[in-house]
């Protein structure tokens, strides 16, 4: 294809294009003259991932090249490069107490989860433990556990569906998905407290149709039948 269908299929502008080929954040087409070149379905999944990063993920475009070079890294095992590129999406200044550093360590260990000693994932649970604590409120162990067992259960569903005969989309796929994956967990985790504090205190705000409805015509009808 060319640019300008590059450009539709991506909701990229050419001129951004351009711009990331100059700087080595996209790989070349092949040349076909002078001034053009074709470009491939290669193209279009990494101007996807460099969106994701930058308008999902927030990074800056130095940052977008730290991923990108983790994600191109091809020495590395898998499972090294995923760690990677999860490490480059998390922010670098991160202040974290010791009392939730222990507890994260504590929680790991007893998940029996093969995470790295030195995850910066394992900082930034430390660090949103800590934001709760200042606000007064303090997340219980009970909690803390409930939400590492949904965790595990999201996480391996996550892994399962990933791309098992290409490793380029595989840590692709893994990528986009930590990047936007998070807004879509936030979104159900919202809809499911919605229902349980709908069953647990009761909903004064259901449609008419579900209530007020029937109740109508169950007096309609009761006026009927002693007519």
């Amino acid at each position: 294809m060319w640019i300008a269908e590059l450009s539709r299929q991506t909701d990229v502008p050419v001129a951004t294009i351009k711009y990331y080929l100059r700087e080595g954040l996209l790989h070349a087409g092949e040349a076909v003259g002078a001034t053009r070149a074709r470009y491939d379905e290669t193209h279009v999944r990494r101007l996807r991932l460099i969106r994701a990063l930058v308008e999902a993920g927030g990074l800056s475009l130095a940052r977008v090249r730290n991923v990108l070079a983790e994600v191109d890294e091809e020495t590395r095992e898998m499972h090294e490069v995923l760690g990677a590129a999860h490490g480059a999406l998390i922010p670098s200044d991160l202040t974290t107490t010791e009392e939730s550093r222990g507890r994260v360590d504590e929680l790991v260990a007893e998940q029996g989860w093969q995470v790295d000693s030195e995850s910066p994932d394992r900082l930034l649970l430390a660090n949103a433990l800590d934001a709760l604590e200042k606000v007064g409120y303090h997340l219980d162990d009970h909690l803390l556990k409930t939400y590492a067992s949904a965790a595990v259960q999201v996480a391996d569903a996550e892994v399962t569906s990933l791309p098992a005969d290409d490793r380029q989309r595989t840590v692709e796929a893994t990528v986009v998905v930590t990047a936007l994956g998070g807004p879509v967990l936030l979104a159900l985790r919202r809809l499911a407290q919605q229902s349980a504090s709908a069953q647990r205190y009761g909903n004064p705000h259901r449609p008419a149709c579900d209530t007020a409805e029937p109740a109508v015509r169950s007096t309609s009808q009761g006026v009927r039948s002693t007519g």
